[in-house]
């Protein structure tokens, strides 16, 4: 690769960014960006000197929140293709990035770990004792998914006879197994947070949370993304080991230059919260996941 060339990531990453600016990206009349508080000086301060960092954003009026999730979803999981799906020699596997304009596509109990969701429910139908102890909460529809697909015996057996009809006769990768269930896997379950605002911010603890305990096989990855400017906001849902695996900014060495600026050099605690969450492993750049998820 020539100096001026870039790498996969880094123009996955730039176009990323370029179609938000293009969006739900933007400066209002009063130029209060769309992910700034504009009940908070610092939050439209730092919101500002970010997007001064990443291009020139639109002039228009802030989309419903509903409608830059939306289209936050779409630009996530579009930089997933290009990004993910290029390390299959890292990641070997038949793979998938949906996002969740078709919730039927992304609802858990399509997948291996969480088919077993679908009878439960049918139980709890006529069972009002059991519905009243199990709720309805584990049926999620993550925003973005990764997804791996089940290998048939071909793929499997390529280096040479790896498997037969006497052997592995019941792991769920092998597609000759689980022709009555699922023949995927949830690999990533991926939450986009706009911005971080409300208690439904911590929707993504309580998702991740579900995953971990309804599960029937292993845990997928489970992280947050969020285009969200305050530290301490997001620090709110990245704080913490048992629930989500990470949270990732849409331009994190932006988003630290920005804080710095925005706090004239000094020590503060948003400063504070942003190095504290880098060092803690809780925060890193959107161009970290890719790599993150062929781990």
């Amino acid at each position: 690769m020539t100096t001026t060339q870039k790498s996969i990531i880094q123009a996955a990453r730039a176009q990323f960014l370029a179609s938000l600016l293009q969006a739900d990206l933007s400066v209002d009349k009063d130029g209060v960006p769309s992910i700034a508080d504009r009940g908070s000086a610092i939050s439209k301060s730092i919101a500002s000197s970010l997007i001064a960092r990443l291009g020139k954003a639109l002039t228009a009026e802030k989309n419903s929140g509903q409608s830059a999730g939306k289209g936050f979803e779409i630009a996530v999981a579009d930089f997933l293709r290009t990004t993910f799906l290029a390390l299959g020699h890292l990641r070997p596997g038949s793979w998938d990035v949906l996002h969740g304009s078709e919730r039927s596509l992304v609802r858990i109990s399509n997948f291996q770990q969480y088919n077993h969701l679908l009878r439960l429910a049918e139980k709890t139908k006529t069972d009002p004792d059991l519905r009243a102890v199990l709720g309805g909460e584990y049926f999620i529809e993550p925003d973005v998914v990764v997804v791996r697909h089940a290998e048939p015996d071909s793929v499997i057996n390529q280096p040479g006879a790896i498997v037969d009809d006497q052997v592995s006769l019941l792991s769920p990768l092998r597609k000759s197994n689980v022709s009555s269930a699922p023949g995927k896997f949830l690999h990533a379950s991926i939450s986009c947070k706009w911005t971080i605002r409300s208690d439904r911010a911590q929707n993504a603890r309580t998702e991740a949370l579900n995953l971990i305990r309804n599960r029937n096989g292993h845990v997928p990855h489970i992280v947050a993304i969020t285009a969200e400017p305050m530290p301490k906001r997001i620090a709110s849902i990245a704080q913490g080991t048992s629930d989500l695996d990470c949270v990732y900014h849409i331009a994190l060495p932006e988003l630290r230059e920005a804080v710095s600026e925005s706090m004239e050099g000094r020590r503060s605690e948003q400063d504070q919260d942003l190095e504290m969450l880098i060092a803690g492993k809780r925060l890193r750049d959107i161009s970290d996941l890719p790599l993150d998820l062929a781990i």
